[in-house]
């Protein structure tokens, strides 16, 4: 008896040697270090092991056993599985692969946040001040990590941290800086209802990347869009911009009597009354010295600029774009776009959305010099046409009067500097042309690809060639279902009471069949 139970403890101990050495190479394969941790579990592990098959091999002839052999083979399949298993898991510490199914891929990264991660020439590091860590907010800087070897990031508690927080200046709890290139930026302050997020760090990221701010006028005196919030304004616009390392003021030059040196954008959004002559000669004056414009007109107005669109063989048609495939809560006076040019502005658009009320189409007439790249693009006809009619009822195409699409909404314009550039301008100027303004207006700005339009214009007018135009980061949208009292009242009930009652009777029928 006693023999048995000591044999019983050899066993015992024999196992106890495979464990340790698994458990040493598990802890090395994934660490990728083979210190001190990981060889207190080899060493002993390989030790045991060895001293069993030596006193094995000595006291019987225990490797001519039938059971030793059918032993030997469980084991080596054993460690060939644990093997298998190590480099599984070894693979994925190494590689990721992730699979994002959501509609607006909330758990992925925008496409300009990796475009401007993989341009990176030099460290990035997020410091968060906070004690916990929150896993939402973690998994999102994991994310950004795994985009450039660049990119790092690390918690700190300011109570534990105290000369750090010091240093760089914190204030409460929460607080996130970005440092690059010696400098620092506060990202935001996080807490439990206001979280991480992709937008505000992509833009911080962009402004201190960037390392200079640029300058966008936009023109007022002739009914354009005000600035700051309130009816017919372009205020989320401009704060986006602002946001975007863009320095925003409105520009009278009818009071100036100049364009401002520093100009690297003007934007033009729906001048509803004529223009200046004078004002039109120094916008014309101001795009041949190498300058930037954005213009957004909107059918039915005219700002008088013929003259400088002439020149870069740009018409504005005079009729409504139409698309008869308009659902009934956008309606056929709202062109639906889902085709782009072939241009850095649109360019990872791909088959997305971006609408525009009442739109005029534009023609393209070759002028030499100037390069043009429509932009947006409607549908083929019958599904889209120019309308001549445009105070009829009931939109119809007719034949004769009416230009069948697809329709030019928009255009980009390149045109080299004729005169010598010098340090404060540039080799070539720049024109976009959008017949509407409404997309880029408070409530319609954020939706769908209709700010990109309007910030992907803006950034590559300023001739910032560094900068990645892309699709922003989104926020997630609210999903929520929103029910009635009685609505609640017929789910707790059902879920409660009808469910389990049907799931009782089913059971009883069950049990009577096979009685």
């Amino acid at each position: 008896m006693k023999a048995i139970r000591k044999k019983q403890s050899w066993k015992l101990i024999f196992l106890l040697g495979p464990f340790l050495v698994t458990a040493g190479l598990t802890v090395g394969l994934l660490s990728g270090k083979w210190g001190i941790t990981t060889l207190a579990f080899l060493i002993p592990g390989i030790a045991i092991v060895a001293t069993w098959l030596i006193w094995q091999f000595k006291i019987t002839n225990w490797w001519g056993k039938r059971s030793t052999q059918a032993g030997t083979n469980a084991l080596l399949s054993t460690l060939a599985v644990l093997v298998i298993l190590g480099l599984i898991n070894f693979l994925g510490s190494r590689y990721h692969l992730r699979t994002d199914l959501t509609e607006t891929k909330l758990f992925s990264l925008a496409p300009q946040t990796q475009e401007l991660l993989r341009q990176l020439s030099q460290p990035v590091k997020v410091s968060v001040f906070d004690v916990n860590q929150n896993l939402q907010d973690r998994d999102l800087l994991e994310n950004y990590r795994r985009q450039s070897d660049k990119f790092q990031f690390q918690y700190i508690d300011p109570q534990i941290g105290y000369g750090l927080a010091k240093q760089f200046g914190v204030k409460e709890p929460g607080e996130v800086y970005l440092e690059y290139n010696k400098e620092r930026k506060l990202v935001q302050v996080i807490n439990q209802s206001d979280r991480l997020s992709e937008i505000r760090l992509t833009n911080r990221l962009q402004q201190i990347v960037s390392g200079k701010a640029t300058k966008a006028y936009f023109l007022q005196g002739h009914g354009e869009y005000q600035l700051t919030a309130g009816e017919n304004a372009i205020s989320q616009a401009v704060q986006t911009l602002n946001e975007k390392n863009f320095i925003t003021e409105p520009l009278n030059i009818a009071e100036t009597g100049k364009i401002p040196a520093d100009a690297n954008v003007i934007i033009v959004a729906s001048a509803k009354r004529s223009l200046f002559d004078t004002e039109v000669k120094l916008l014309q004056d101001y795009l041949n010295r190498g300058g930037n414009a954005l213009l957004m007109i909107d059918p039915d107005t005219e700002p008088k600029l013929d003259p400088l669109l002439n020149e870069w063989g740009v018409k504005l048609d005079n009729n409504l774009a139409v698309d008869a495939t308009g659902n009934e809560t956008l309606g056929p006076a709202v062109p639906i776009v889902t085709q782009y040019g072939n241009h850095p502005i649109t360019k990872n658009f791909g088959n997305g959305t971006s609408f525009y009320r009442l739109a005029r189409p534009i023609e393209i007439i070759p002028v030499n010099g100037v390069q043009a790249t429509p932009l947006l693009l409607t549908k083929p006809f019958p599904n889209s046409w120019a309308e001549s009619d445009k105070k009829s009822e009931k939109l119809e195409f007719n034949e004769g009067k009416d230009r069948k699409g697809p329709l030019t909404l928009g255009v980009a314009l390149t045109r080299k500097v004729s005169t010598t550039p010098t340090p404060t301008t540039n080799k070539e100027s720049r024109l976009v042309v959008i017949g509407n303004s409404h997309f880029a207006t408070d409530g319609l700005f954020q939706q769908q690809l209709n700010g990109d339009v309007f910030l992907n214009s803006v950034t590559w007018l300023s001739q910032q060639d560094g900068q990645p135009l892309s699709i922003r980061p989104k926020e997630p949208k609210n999903r929520r279902i929103n029910l009635s009292a009685a609505q609640t009242n017929l789910l707790r009930l059902s879920s409660l009471l009808v469910l389990p009652f049907l799931g009782f009777l089913s059971a009883g029928l069950l049990w009577w069949q096979r009685r």
